[in-house]
Order: C-alpha cells, then sequence, then structure tokens
C-alpha cells in the first residue's frame, strides 16, 4: 500500500543532530531502508519536516521506519495511506 510519511522534526533535537553530523546519515538510512517513489525535505508550520511516498507491504513495517525519528529527532510522526491519479480512478470505477 502506498502511504505518504509525515515527520515533523522538533527543532532543538533536530539541531543537536545536524551538529553532530549525523544527520544526514540518519536521513539517508530512512531513505535507504523505505525506498520511496518520492522524498521532499522542508518546513511545514515552521518546523523542518519530512515527506516520504512509499509502499508499506505490511503494517510491522511502521515501528522500524517511524521509531529512529521518534527516538533521533523527538519527531511526529504520521503515516497514512494515499493514492496517486491511477490508484483513484481506480477506486472511483468501482463505485458504478
Amino acid at each position: 500500500m502506498r502511504v505518504l510519511l509525515k515527520a515533523t522534526l522538533d527543532t532543538e533535537k533536530s539541531n543537536e543532530v545536524i551538529r553532530s553530523g549525523r544527520m544526514t546519515d540518519l536521513i539517508k538510512e530512512t531513505v535507504d531502508h523505505t525506498k520511496p517513489e518520492a522524498a521532499y525535505f522542508g518546513t511545514i508550520g515552521g518546523r523542518r519536516t519530512a515527506l516520504l511516498v512509499f509502499d508499506m507491504q505490511d503494517s510491522s513495517q511502521m515501528p522500524p521506519i517511524g521509531e529512529p525519528f521518534f527516538m533521533e529527532l523527538n519527531a511526529e510522526v504520521d503515516v497514512c495511506p494515499i493514492m496517486n491519479g491511477d490508484d483513484l480512478a481506480k477506486g472511483l470505477s468501482q463505485l458504478r
């Protein structure tokens, strides 16, 4: 299932991780692990935010994907199923 992971990073904790030089490795490990079809990094609501779109095969993948954000960055993490245009068209066609 295609999901969107939104990780909103704690500013103080992410500052600490950036200063230590670990941020690049942490993000690379997460991207290597999830193999996202899209990954974006920026600010939302004035806080550092990572947005990853990837295929989650099983809900048991949530801890190894989400916990590094919780443990290393004190992040708020949301994961929700999403659709692209083809998925939406397929779903809507089933309403007839």
